[in-house]
């Protein structure tokens, strides 16, 4: 996938400027910066939510910067959102059926399949409802049922939000699995910057709406004004 110029705003407030970057087919990308840089507009944009007002987004060679968000979907495009916002009246199952509403049931029940092998928690708890689960149940439900839409590339928005470390890592490590035996290419925004890092292999940095620095993530993270900024002395979770 490839940005162009992008350029974003909430009235008068500019929240993309101009922002040019890719995704490389398989890779994680992680995209960090500070609380108003710009990083989940810079997703619901992609995911055809927010409008720009120049520039551009193309996937798989195709424009896609006013597609519809469920046209999106159907390209191969998911986004886990911040805050999850799964459907908590309704059953882990409905959530997964709901994520997967685009596919035919031949295909649907491969997912469903696959979703559960990979959270397997998820196939303990799949009559019960969505908002009793744990905050890491959650964000296991909200990733599988983007995966259930059978993506090319998944968008996440915060994934270790409100969650212990310990949860974190293994949200991270099933991350990690997803790119790698699914093959799904991965475009993180975290405010966690280690984590971003650390499981990412390029990384871009956002400042007020603009790309500031941008190369493989052990660079970035080495950087002495990434590590003043966003890492300082504290260890990762």
């Amino acid at each position: 996938m490839r940005i162009a110029g992008l350029t974003v705003a909430y009235g008068a407030y500019p929240a993309l400027d101009g922002v040019t970057m890719e995704v490389h087919e398989g890779e994680v990308l992680s995209i960090i910066g500070a609380n108003g840089a710009g990083k989940s507009t810079l997703l619901r944009t992609v995911a055809g939510i927010l409008r720009p007002l120049s520039g551009g987004v193309e996937f798989t060679g195709k424009d896609i910067t006013r597609e519809r968000p469920d046209r999106i979907v159907r390209l191969g495009i998911s986004l886990v959102p911040e805050g999850r916002q799964i459907f908590p009246d309704l059953s882990v199952k409905e959530n997964l059926e709901v994520g997967g509403h685009t596919l035919r049931s031949g295909p649907r029940r491969v997912l469903f399949d696959m979703v559960l092998n990979t959270f397997p928690r998820l196939s303990e708890r799949l009559h019960q409802h969505a908002g009793t689960l744990s905050g890491g149940e959650q964000q296991m439900l909200a990733l599988g049922r983007a995966l259930m839409a059978d993506p090319t590339l998944l968008l996440l928005d915060e994934p270790s939000m409100g969650l212990s470390p310990i949860i974190t890592r293994e949200i991270f490590a099933l991350i990690e699995k997803i790119n790698r035996e699914k093959g799904i290419s991965i475009m993180l925004v975290e405010q966690n910057a280690h984590m971003a890092l650390d499981h990412s292999d390029r990384a871009y940095v956002l400042e007020t709406g603009r790309v500031v620095m941008e190369g493989p993530s052990g660079e970035i993270k080495c950087d002495p004004g990434v590590v003043a900024a966003y890492l300082g002395a504290s260890p990762p979770v």
